[in-house]
């Protein structure tokens, strides 16, 4: 059985997050649970609470599963919309800020 967990609209951008997120590729939950926690990044934050999400998600859908049994079978971080600024610069000229967002997807499953 499989279930999954989506969150939208990150503000970090894909690439940074993807770096965490490959880290815990393929591992059970409660061993990408604790190499979250150890990571100081901002992205293992925001990976911790999907993971979190889809564990409950699991367990909502089958009551008798063991969050030992559970692992991540795809993790993937995609680009979201990109928030556009600008800031002012000398003569009067302007340069555009991006502020990059990101969407996190990640899929628990129970079959080997």
């Amino acid at each position: 059985m499989e279930s999954f967990s989506i969150s939208k609209y990150n503000r970090i951008s894909a690439s940074k997050a993807r770096i965490v997120a490959n880290e815990i590729k393929g591992y059970s939950f409660p061993e990408a649970v604790d190499i979250l926690k150890a990571i100081p990044r901002k992205a293992s934050k925001l990976i911790l609470k999907v993971l979190y999400s889809a564990g409950a998600n699991a367990k909502y859908q089958n009551p008798d599963i063991l969050e030992k049994d559970l692992y991540i079978k795809k993790i993937t971080v995609d680009v979201g919309p990109t928030l556009k600024r600008f800031r002012a610069r000398a003569r009067g000229r302007a340069t555009r800020i991006r502020k990059r967002t990101s969407t996190i997807t990640i899929v628990l499953s129970d079959e080997s």
